[in-house]
């Protein structure tokens, strides 16, 4: 398995999207006259549409990532991005032991919802052990307990013209003088109703903790770790990204990543 994985990426990072990576590198020379223009960003989108209908042939909308057993995991698990948000909302939250939490659930819903923790581990749940994989290189096997996110999307009824989901963070990533930026993420409806697409709230039996995103974080198991979100506070489902941050799908797509890091 983990050689197939390695063998697809490279196809899709070496091979598939070469021509277009090819392209965009030949482009650095008119970014003086093209930074931020649409012959870029058209090429940009062309090269990360190219990965993921690639990846969607290849693993198609109901693959499995792999699951292992209790013996496999050997190690804490490795925390990724912020470790200890330092807001004021999110502090307050964590010291009353996330009593006050609420998971926000709006958009192109029927009926929007405001859930507590609670309410939500009261919920079906799901545990898998699964690998996460970092973007940096590392992976770590850890158990991770939720509720499918397909079934809080069902309590909300999302309409028939969404296409992706939105997650917004508490975490904030950057301060500057045109203020905070808080990390946020998405997901398209094929991964967001993966049977192991969940929000975590638990992780190796006990509840999540907080280097690890309490009181809640997404696990999309099939792509890499920048897209789990974590300390998510709301979800809102949506017909396009163009309006969020730079309109690429995410706080890091924003930075030049991919927007379907699959694996």
């Amino acid at each position: 398995m983990t050689k197939f994985n390695i063998s697809r990426r490279a196809l899709l990072s070496g091979g598939t999207v070469a021509g277009s990576g090819a392209l965009l590198s030949g482009c650095d020379v008119f970014d003086g006259v093209l930074r931020g223009g649409n012959v870029r960003d058209f090429m940009e989108a062309s090269a990360n549409g190219l990965s993921y209908r690639v990846q969607r042939l290849l693993i198609g909308g109901h693959s499995l990532a792999q699951e292992f057993t209790e013996t496999d995991i050997r190690q804490p698990m490795r925390p990724n991005g912020v470790t200890a948000p330092t807001d004021r909302t999110y502090l307050e939250m964590e010291a009353g032991g996330f009593a006050d939490y609420r998971l926000e659930v709006s958009g192109l819903v029927q009926k929007p919802l405001s859930l507590s923790l609670d309410e939500l581990m009261a919920m079906p749940s799901r545990t898998q052990i699964t690998r996460h994989d970092c973007v940096e290189g590392w992976s770590c096997i850890a158990k991770w307990t939720g509720v499918p996110l397909a079934h809080v999307l069902d309590q909300a009824v999302v309409k028939s013209e969404a296409r992706f989901i939105l997650f917004r963070c508490l975490d904030t990533i950057e301060r500057s003088l045109t203020g905070e930026i808080k990390y946020y993420e998405s997901i398209d409806l094929i991964d967001a109703r993966h049977p192991q697409t969940i929000l975590a709230y638990g992780m190796n039996g006990e509840r999540l903790p907080v280097a690890n995103g309490a009181p809640l974080r997404l696990r999309v198991e099939r792509q890499l770790g920048y897209k789990m979100a974590k300390y998510v506070r709301a979800i809102e489902v949506v017909d396009s990204l163009a309006p969020f941050g730079d309109g690429q799908g995410g706080y890091w797509e924003d930075r030049g990543y991919e927007w379907y890091a699959g694996i």
